[in-house]
């Protein structure tokens, strides 16, 4: 009988660390913050030319458009190596659309790696490090079945969290190059538009009407600087954050199941990464005190 209890248990605690049942797989989702972003930029412009009696047709100019955008994208080719702006052409869904990487599910994950572990000792996890998902907690929990020091996981997944900084960083800066790219390139485009007015200067009428057409140019170069680019460099760093800090709550995770930590010291320690802190009450269970943890908005 005794033996049936602790083969349940054991089963219980291995379900809880396989990836398989308790880990939750990232899936992509629309970011309604970017899209209203743009319908709100966008829309208050339109809006205030029409209040003011414009019509839209005054502002699309399609070779307007073509010398911005041509413009922009052949000086951060010049600037930003090749691999570099592939990268971050890549990255251009993810300023729409988002990972639900969510820290809660992986620190449960964790906790149940850990829970197996003090049961079971570490070595016991070698059958569930296959099937992990994430490769990067593949690897540091890897490293910690086969035993390696504390100090060099901590090193050798330091190095990888640095470089996936240094790679968000400069994918970042292609966009943030457009947006400084962007406006000189609509001037340039306003004095070739001014080049061919000077050629009518004696049509008044078309002299007038090339003006406004030249002055498109930098319209089209300060808005898709202020309006697209540079937001989409903030939105990478924002994601490039939350994916980092995922990845240091493994770490630490890791780390801790390797340094033998009891689970529960594990929770509180995690919980700062989910947005928790904890909050010791004195309630008096069985003559021990109780340690609850509460939202941090709360």
């Amino acid at each position: 009988m005794r033996s049936a209890i602790g083969s349940d248990r054991t089963e219980k605690t291995r379900s809880m660390a396989n990836p398989k049942t308790n880990q939750t797989k990232s899936s992509s989702k629309l970011d309604f913050a970017t899209i209203a972003g743009l319908i709100l930029a966008f829309g208050g412009i339109i809006a205030g030319l029409l209040m003011e009696g414009g019509k839209i047709q005054d502002v699309a100019q399609v070779t307007s458009a073509l010398i911005v955008l041509g413009g922009t994208i052949g000086a951060v080719m010049i600037t930003t190596p090749l691999p570099v702006c592939l990268g971050a052409a890549k990255k251009i869904a993810h300023i729409f659309f988002g990972k639900d990487e969510s820290p809660g599910p992986v620190l449960e994950e964790i906790i149940g790696y850990a829970t197996q572990a003090r049961k079971d000792g570490i070595v016991s996890l070698e059958s569930q490090v296959t099937a992990i998902a994430d490769p990067f907690l593949n690897k540091a929990l890897s490293l910690a079945v086969d035993g390696i020091e504390s100090a060099a996981i901590r090193d050798i997944m330091d190095l990888e969290i640095q470089i996936m900084e240094e790679n968000i960083d400069a994918e970042a800066k292609v966009f943030e190059s457009a947006g400084g790219y962007a406006p000189t390139i609509g001037i340039i485009g306003a004095v070739l538009g001014l080049i061919q007015v000077m050629k009518n200067l004696a049509n008044i009428d078309e002299v007038g009407r090339g003006i406004a057409v030249a002055f498109v140019a930098t319209i089209y170069g300060v808005a898709s600087a202020n309006i697209i680019f540079l937001p989409a460099a903030g939105k990478l760093k924002a994601r490039g954050r939350e994916a980092v800090q995922l990845r240091e709550l493994m770490l630490e995770g890791v780390l801790s199941i390797a340094n033998g930590v009891n689970q529960k010291l594990i929770r509180l320690k995690l919980e700062a990464y989910v947005g928790t802190k904890p909050v010791v009450k004195l309630a008096k269970q069985k003559g021990k005190p109780s340690v609850e943890t509460v939202s941090a908005e709360g």
